[in-house]
């Protein structure tokens, strides 16, 4: 019998999971015909530098033509900070599209590729789509378990993603811990450091892993400028790594990944070292602000070294989260992270981070009075 086009669809592939985006604070205005503030995507408050938006504007009159396909000036001057030579910058779509690039260079069916439980959702979905074993190692105290990942590597492992600071937990490990964790893992096993959010983690020291990949040939270093540079929106990202993956991934990437004005905001972006360093020292005040507020009212959130808290809050997370919604504020439930009992809230601006606090507190009163509240 001839088989469908749906039948011939691996099942790998049939049973992944669809990434989860936070709802868009126009749709949730526009349902429910109030202000809102959005704070589940991890986004920058402060928007981009205006130095980003002057070059993507100007590079947007030359949108007719097809933009440099190999990002020559935006890996040039990746590199220079970095240290290395342009040919270990890789320039994509955002981390996600790396992240992906990466196990479909890798890893296939009989091998496995491993990550954390409680870890960036597209890790475990990059494994699967390329038709390997996925190894889910336990957290620790909501992070990443170094020791317990060295120890689950097998003859069949050929990709570790790990993130730092971990998304959605906000915990990091330190340079020392994770060379550790290097110097346990084989040459043949590459390790995909995402450090989408090291901006933000005072703890850790922005040139250790370029240090880490220069002993080392089997680490791919994640950077993006969707977070502290406010590019979430023009999707772009970069990597460090050797010269032989990258060239295999490129085979693979699509045609002209990144837009012309992507290029021209990231390259600006970079330039611009007042606007970081402002979005920065913003989200620590703010972080500290919101993370008071929150214990304040009794919940108990974990120490976060990101622009964004997260905290577990009982049974009743995503009932929280959409009463959140009714009074115009976005976060995000956990449960298709994995965290069944917890919440993620991005650090927004002063008054944002206010509105959330003030609605929160409203919540918890009125959950107490009718006994529906759940000891935290």
């Amino acid at each position: 019998m001839t088989q469908t086009i749906e039948e011939l669809i691996p099942d790998y592939i049939r049973g992944l999971p669809v990434y989860v985006p936070g709802r868009p604070i126009e749709e949730v205005e526009r349902e429910l015909k109030i202000h809102a503030v959005k704070l589940a995507s991890n986004e920058n408050p402060l928007g981009p530098s205006p130095k980003a938006v002057e070059a993507a504007k100007m590079a947007l009159a030359n949108a007719n033509r097809y933009p440099d396909g190999g990002t020559h000036l935006l890996r040039e001057a990746l590199a220079a900070r970095a240290g290395v030579s342009p040919e270990e910058i890789f320039v994509g779509l955002g981390s996600s599209e790396i992240i992906d690039l990466a196990s479909r260079v890798l890893l296939r069916a009989g091998l496995e590729g491993m990550t954390s439980h409680g870890s960036y959702a597209p890790f475990s979905v990059a494994i699967r789509a390329s038709g390997a074993e996925l190894v889910l190692v336990p957290q620790k105290h909501f992070a990443f378990d170094l020791k317990a990942m060295a120890l689950a590597i097998t003859p069949k492992t050929r990709v570790i993603y790990l993130a730092n600071p971990n998304n959605p937990t906000g915990t990091a490990f330190s340079a020392e811990e994770f060379s550790a964790f290097l110097a346990r893992v084989p040459d043949g096993v590459l390790v995909v450091l995402d450090e989408a959010y090291i901006h933000y983690a005072a703890s850790l020291n922005l040139r250790s892993s370029p240090e880490a990949y220069r002993k080392r040939g089997n680490v791919l270093i994640l950077r993006t400028f969707s977070k502290v540079y406010g590019l979430a929106g023009m999707r772009i990202g970069y990597a460090v790594g050797r010269p032989e993956l990258l060239s295999a991934m490129t085979r693979l990437k699509t045609p002209f990944n990144t837009s012309g004005t992507a290029q021209a905001g990231a390259l600006a972006a970079l330039d611009d070292r007042e606007h970081v360093e402002r979005c920065i020292s913003t989200n620590a005040l703010e972080r500290a602000r919101l993370s008071a507020g929150l214990t304040k009212l009794g919940l108990r959130p974990v120490p976060s070294e990101t622009n964004f808290i997260f905290m577990e809050v009982g049974p009743e997370a995503k009932e929280i989260c959409d009463e959140l919604l009714q009074l115009g504020v976005i976060v995000r439930p956990l449960g298709w992270m994995g965290f069944s009992e917890a919440i993620r809230v991005s650090v927004g601006t002063a008054e944002e981070n206010e509105k959330c606090l003030a609605a929160m507190a409203q919540i918890l009163t009125e959950r107490a009075g009718k006994g529906e509240l759940t000891a935290r």
